[in-house]
């Protein structure tokens, strides 16, 4: 709800979602006052989506003041608090909270600046995410957020004004007022029975902490303590608007996937599981691999329908990070349900650490690969628009791979081609890599990541490249890169040079892919699938067409000249004969 333009605006809600993820149950209660100005150019907003949607994304509370000695302060605050209620929501569920705000805000910034008419659109914003059981909070300019509990009032925000005498109520930072927009972050863990406030500086300017913090003991109503703040702050002589938004934790939910993924994974492993054994409903039938990574069990359902459980070797039992690891590659395949991944069972009654996708049947493309040697030029047209879409699908979740290769790549014996093997797979914003790891396979890796540059898109399309390669030539681009090696990468050698039946376009179409530098390959894999789509089709076009298409009188001509002289040779073999 926004509230602008009114003298007077006070309202309560209670928020408890209902749903077997989301139990977050808050109350809270906000008051706008115009005060002696003509016009309210603060603004508050308050988003309580949907369970499903408040469990991913979390609850929004916002409050933003426009700056009254710019163009149109109102307009600012409004269509700020718009523009975040509407695009936060709409960024990727696998984005951290600080990762959306920010990408958000910084993109509204430049439209404050371009929409001014050539005056600066200016407000300030302070605004809290609350998801799961934790807090994020956004904030630039003089608003101030406080933490309430127990009687104890803490401020979380600083204010962004210059600190000289007389310059104390000049802000120095602020939506709109400079192309580099600077937002702090805090980001923590939520507790029962705390509050939360933000305020105008039409408030804590004229009352001061001491008093915000005695309302807020007198008054445990939000809606009575909010309006109570906005009257107290005019009776003490605020010349302001007057903002206040309060609201209060009332219960916590239960540990949802959001938070284990910030967390230890508190399940223990599972036993080592022998042949014929019954685990939590699954018929083991025989453990198929253990590495220093991870176990995997072939298993079956009650339907007798093959799967494979995955969990870790107990030799990583004590490892911090390896349980939320399984955890967050778990996350990864329910994200990316459809036909090129395996389908994920959502166990219900899950009591240990592990997770279990379908089995399928088929080969790898590595063994394939090996047994039957490079792919034929329609077998790999039918593989390459393929591992294209699924590597889109995985972008457009914001997931990247990092592991791909012919050996996760399963050719089922249903025709479908499915990638495998999320253990390495990384969401920017949410996962986190060890120092100086370099997770993949070498001669897979593009050339930036040995020199440090953070996990990006393009480096899945540059081993999707290495991997289109090698399955037409049995070979690699670079030549085979060994562990703890540094390579040099020049030119990519021609994938015609071991197939010279290979068209021209698709020589080129690899060769882009495979650039050293990442501003010459495909910036997306759906760009990559239209430039071999519009390739083909090209040149499938400038192919000859037979000369019954050209000149179809010359054929039928050409024709019956050859039945004539064929005739006239037979009737001469014959006389001949006779």
């Amino acid at each position: 709800m926004t509230t602008a333009n009114l003298p007077m605006n006070a309202i309560q809600r209670e928020i408890t979602p209902r749903g077997p993820s989301a139990a977050l149950q808050l109350t809270f209660g906000e008051a706008s006052a115009t005060g002696p100005r003509e016009e309210n150019q603060d603004a508050i907003r308050v988003v309580t989506p949907a369970p499903a949607l408040a469990a991913s994304k979390g609850y929004l509370f916002a409050l933003a003041d426009g700056v009254s000695q710019c163009a149109d302060g109102g307009l600012a605050a409004r269509a700020t608090l718009q523009a975040l209620a509407l695009d936060y929501y709409s960024t990727p569920e696998t984005w951290a909270v600080a990762q959306s705000l920010d990408r958000l805000l910084v993109a509204h910034n430049r439209w404050l600046q371009a929409n001014g008419g050539g005056q600066p659109l200016l407000t300030t914003l302070t605004a809290l995410v609350l998801r799961g059981r934790r807090f994020t909070i956004a904030h630039v300019g003089d608003c101030r957020a406080y933490r309430f509990h127990a009687g104890h009032l803490e401020r979380l925000t600083e204010d962004h004004v210059w600190e000289q005498p007389g310059m104390q109520h000049v802000l120095k930072r602020a939506l709109g007022l400079d192309q580099h927009l600077v937002v702090d972050y805090l980001d923590g863990e939520l507790h029962e029975d705390e509050s939360f406030l933000i305020v105008s500086d039409g408030v804590w300017s004229a009352l001061g902490d001491p008093a915000i913090r005695n309302i807020l003991k007198d008054e445990s109503d939000p809606k009575a303590a909010a309006q109570a703040l906005v009257n107290a702050a005019h009776l003490a002589g605020s010349r302001d608007n007057a903002s206040a938004l309060l609201l209060k934790v009332e219960e916590l939910p239960e540990g949802a996937l959001a938070d284990t993924l910030v967390q230890l994974a508190h399940w223990p492993l599972p036993p080592k599981l022998r042949e014929g054994q019954t685990f939590e409903g699954w018929q083991v039938e025989r453990l198929l691999g253990e590495s220093r990574q991870s176990m995997i069990y072939r298993v079956r359902d009650s339907q007798d329908r093959r799967w494979l459980l995955k969990t870790l070797p107990p030799s990583r039992q004590d490892e911090p990070k390896a349980g939320q690891s399984l955890l967050l590659e778990e996350w990864f395949l329910r994200r990316v349900a459809g036909r090129y991944f395996p389908e994920v069972h959502p166990l219900p009654q899950r009591q240990h650490l592990y997770y279990v996708q379908r089995e399928y049947a088929g080969q790898t493309l590595a063994e394939h690969l090996r047994l039957s040697g490079p792919l034929a030029l329609p077998e790999w047209l039918d593989v390459a628009p393929r591992l294209l879409r699924a590597v889109g699908m995985l972008h457009r979740r914001n997931i990247l791979h990092r592991d791909i290769k012919p050996e996760n790549l399963l050719w089922g014996d249903d025709g479908e081609l499915r990638v495998l093997d999320f253990g390495l797979a990384f969401c920017p914003g949410l996962s986190s890599d060890e120092a100086h790891a370099l997770p993949g396979t070498p001669s897979y890796i593009a050339p930036e990541a040995f020199t440090g540059t953070a996990p990006h898109a393009q480096q899945d399309l540059y081993a999707a490249g290495v991997t289109l390669y090698h399955l037409l030539t049995g070979h690699y681009p670079y030549g085979e890169i060994e562990p703890f090696q540094h390579p040099r990468f020049g030119a990519p050698v021609p994938a015609s040079r071991y197939r010279p039946d290979l068209p021209t376009w698709i020589d080129e179409s690899l060769s882009r892919a495979l650039a050293t530098d990442p501003a010459q390959r495909f910036e997306t894999a759906e760009e990559w699938l239209l430039n071999l789509e519009q390739a083909e089709r090209q040149a499938l076009s400038q192919r000859p067409r037979p000369l019954l298409e050209r000149e179809p009188l010359k054929f039928w001509r050409g024709l019956a000249c050859a039945s004539l002289l064929l005739h006239l040779l037979m009737l001469v073999l014959w006389l001949y004969r006779h």
